[in-house]
């Protein structure tokens, strides 16, 4: 049946990397930060398992949910990505010469599949701060949706990444400015391509860091050793074999020395089974 479902992931996988924050540095002991945030995509087009771009019925899926960070030793860090409310949908499909419904248009609502992780300082107080991250991955979202399990908020597997990243902070003229690269592998249960993750950020503070410009650039690449059989190319919204290259910019604006706002575009420049489609993230966030 899997094979059947429409149009697949964007940046689900981006919103599970990129909250992923913080780069090398973990958290000090006794501090931490939570985001409240708003995640969706609305996609019409999508890339092929071949990478071209063609159109589908239009499919969307909203996350609100909650990300946190909290240090326990100077070095240890426990990461939670908790989406508590995930609408996943598509529209009626639609005859182009008569303008009959051939398919109704569905929508499901429920909680979203859950990371949890801990972040390990390898190297702390240094000009090259290094970590290192183990991500679990828990299917707690809706794997088979809607009359004929099209929809999703979850992909039914427990996976496991494992990630180095390699932060500096610097600065250019009077502004404060860092670099994080990252390296990591994912592996994916019940059938799915196992895959390698990659990625750079850069960030500057502005107007006496009240403002934090950040850009990004990352990637998906499939390991091509799953065994689903005839759901290998299955576009869903958790595809088995996607791939991508995403750029996406963020703004932070802190509004005093514990809140802030923040804004996300990200967009696939390249990719295989994934939406062509921007996603968006708005949140508010404290630090504590």
């Amino acid at each position: 049946m899997l094979k059947y479902k429409v149009i697949p992931l964007l940046l689900f996988l981006f919103i599970t990397t990129s909250l992923l924050a913080g780069g090398g540095w973990p958290q000090p002991k006794g501090k931490g930060y939570i985001k409240l945030f708003q995640w969706w995509v609305v996609a019409d087009k999508h890339f092929t398992d071949t990478g071209k771009i063609d159109p589908n019925v239009t499919n969307g899926i909203f996350n609100s949910g909650v990300y946190a960070e909290y240090g326990f030793t100077d070095r240890l860090t426990g990461i939670a990505y908790v989406p508590f409310f995930s609408r996943a949908y598509f529209n009626n499909t639609v005859s182009a010469t008569t303008g009959d419904i051939i398919q109704a248009g569905e929508a499901i609502n429920g909680f979203g599949d859950t990371d949890l992780a801990i972040k390990y300082g390898v190297v702390i107080n240094r000009p090259v701060a290094v970590s290192a991250t183990l991500k679990f991955g828990l299917p707690l979202g809706e794997s088979a949706g809607g009359e004929n399990g099209r929809l999703q908020t979850g992909d039914g597997e427990f996976n496991q990444l494992l990630q180095i990243d390699a932060g500096a902070g610097f600065k250019l003229g009077k502004t404060n400015a860092y670099a994080n690269v990252y390296l990591g592998v994912n592996n994916r249960t019940k059938g799915f391509s196992d895959e390698f993750h990659y990625g750079i950020e850069v960030g500057a503070t502005l107007f006496n860091n009240k403002l934090t410009a950040i850009g990004r650039l990352y990637g998906i690449e499939s390991f091509q050793n799953g065994n689903l059989g005839d759901q290998i190319n299955s576009t869903s919204i958790f595809a088995n074999n996607s791939e991508h290259l995403t750029f996406s910019p963020e703004l932070a604006f802190n509004i005093n020395d514990k809140w802030g706002v923040s804004a996300t575009y990200a967009t696939a420049l390249s990719g295989k089974i994934i939406f062509a489609n921007p996603s968006y993230s708005v949140g508010v966030f404290m630090t504590f």
